[in-house]
């Protein structure tokens, strides 16, 4: 990195937690033409897919258009995909068959769903990556339970109404979570054909405990939140299969389901021109201490992307979570202000703040500090509510969101339930 940064070209790569927080501490910079490269033309909040996806919440409230966002800011924006990358000649190529010259490239480009090479789930499972996969599964289960309110087979709607959520992170005891509280509290109401259907909600992970990097008191008070709500847990088990409708677990059992959704785990996005031995565990782009690639000059990485093992206290990279994105990119835009200025670079440090989830209506939890501190139940809800509330990036956002999150406390229901066809 030079300390001349006048007129110098950053070109990053995804507008997501780390790519928009390095590009926050960028506006109306003096030193730096900035310009983002992103597959959408908007930014959507991550952790709220999931409530898109089970109609409690609309796509606007956790999204907001990069270019409204970077107006007066002295930010550039492209939409496109990266197709490759050039990092001798120091070019970026796009699929729309366009070229960007750099003299800094930054990839906050994330991950993507890891199917581990289980083609048949590939094909016929749902994912959750992104607004379009919400809609997808919204639309999917909505269509599904108007199959199952239509069918007069007992058999053919015990099998709709079925759903086997795979992986128990986050997302997955989210997902698992509302889906029961809507089989519970919203399902007989809009289809009273089901007052009396059978049918249940799986949650399948091949750990210990769900939320396995959380507490041990989280692992209790999540499993027992979940078997209240009726949902049917099965841990040491992995789903090996998806064809047919029936899905096959690790432990030789198979079920018949409607609906396979995977939550299982994520593999980094990877691009064509950037040498293999830059890249680490799971695609991700090898980094020094300052999230500079190995291997190549002018490349850094930051976010899910990145694996950085320089930390003392993560031998083995940096978990895969926001926090991590949101601190890698405020550290790596702040140290190019610094070099621009002639001053030294910081190395990165993660500070863990944390990490939560929430379990049902009533329900979260949540560990500070690396587990020193844990709550749960309604407090943690409150706490949870806020981070997320006050993390989404404008306040429209923010009121949509706290408003739909009222209505839908207060009545235990929603007004999104509508299939919307492309």
């Amino acid at each position: 990195m030079t300390t001349n940064g006048t007129d110098k070209k950053i070109i990053i790569v995804g507008g997501g937690f780390a790519g928009l927080n390095f590009i926050q501490q960028l506006y109306r910079n003096d030193y730096y033409d900035v310009t983002l490269v992103d597959r959408n033309n908007y930014n959507y909040f991550t952790p709220l897919l999931y409530q898109v996806a089970t109609s409690f919440l609309e796509p606007s409230s956790i999204s907001y258009p990069f270019r409204k966002l970077f107006r007066d800011k002295k930010i550039n924006f492209r939409m496109g995909g990266v197709t490759k990358v050039d990092p001798a000649a120091q070019r970026l190529y796009l699929d729309d068959d366009s070229i960007l010259s750099y003299d800094h490239l930054v990839f906050a480009a994330g991950a993507q769903t890891n199917f581990f090479g289980l083609e048949n789930i590939k094909r016929n499972a749902i994912s959750l990556k992104g607004v379009n996969d919400a809609l997808i599964m919204r639309n999917t289960l909505l269509k599904t339970m108007e199959e199952a309110a239509a069918t007069t087979d007992p058999a053919e709607r015990t099998r709709l109404l079925t759903i086997v959520v795979a992986g128990g992170g986050p997302t997955g005891v989210e997902v698992a979570g509302m889906l029961a509280e809507m089989r519970k509290y919203i399902m007989t109401r809009d289809y009273p054909e089901l007052a009396h259907a059978d049918g249940d909600i799986y949650i399948v992970n091949g750990e210990h405990n769900l939320l396995q990097p959380m507490s041990e008191k989280t692992h209790k008070g999540t499993y027992k939140a979940l078997d209240k709500l009726g949902v049917r847990i099965k841990l040491h088990t992995k789903v090996t299969d998806y064809a047919d409708q029936k899905v096959t677990f690790s432990d030789g059992e198979v079920i018949e389901a409607g609906t396979l959704i995977w939550t299982a785990g994520v593999t980094a996005n990877t691009f064509e021109g950037m040498p293999a031995t830059s890249l680490g565990p799971g695609g991700r782009m090898k980094t020094d201490h300052f999230n500079k690639v190995e291997g190549v000059d002018n490349i850094y990485a930051i976010g899910d992307i990145s694996i950085q093992t320089t930390d003392p206290a993560y031998p083995k990279g940096h978990p895969q979570v926001a926090q991590v994105a949101i601190q890698q990119g405020r550290t790596l835009a702040k140290n190019f202000l610094s070099y621009a200025k002639g001053k030294k670079s910081k190395p990165f440090k993660y500070f863990d703040r944390g990490e939560m989830a929430i379990v049902g209506r009533h329900n979260a939890v949540v560990d500070l500090f690396k587990h020193r501190v844990h709550v749960n139940g309604f407090p943690a809800l409150i706490v949870w509510l806020f981070i997320h509330v006050a993390s989404l990036v404008n306040y429209n956002n923010k009121i949509r969101t706290m408003y739909s999150w009222i209505v839908a406390y207060i009545t235990r229901d929603q007004f999104l339930r509508m299939i919307f066809r492309t």
